[in-house]
């Protein structure tokens, strides 16, 4: 399942087993300041691209469905003439045996929760920097 926010693009890799849904591990990163610009429907495809990146490993030789709610990202891996950024990636989509699956906001749970989650900013956190005497000495 992919999913992505104006801020963040999430993943999780899981595998079915007696028709449930179980997953495996989680995986998301912030947007840089030039992906916060892309649109919608690139961010979406940048959280699909980041998923196949991340997993790679599990994901090789491997029939691989993917979740998103956006079902406009099938027409866009048929489209010819895009910009370069479009079809680098979908030259690394290509790689894999791909299945894209449109899937309910409200059935996308676990990925849109992911991606919906706030960011307090990091400047308001208090750092602790007290290190105690004893655990100094044993480093």
């Amino acid at each position: 399942m992919c999913d992505a926010s104006d801020y963040v693009v999430d993943a999780v890799l899981g595998q079915t087993k007696d028709k449930k849904h179980h997953a495996i591990t989680y995986a998301s990163r912030a947007l840089t300041r030039p992906q916060l610009k892309f649109a919608t429907i690139e961010k979406e495809l940048l959280a699909v691209v980041f998923a196949i990146d991340k997993f790679r490993s599990y994901l090789v030789r491997a029939k691989v469905i993917i979740y998103s709610d956006h079902a406009t990202l099938k027409y866009l891996l048929t489209r010819k003439d895009d910009r370069p950024r479009l079809i680098r990636w979908i030259l690394i989509l290509q790689e894999f045996d791909l299945e894209i699956r449109d899937k309910k906001v409200v059935e996308n749970l676990v990925a849109d929760h992911l991606s919906r989650m706030q960011i307090e900013d990091k400047h308001d956190l208090p750092i602790n920097n007290y290190l105690r005497d004893d655990t100094l000495l044993k480093v």
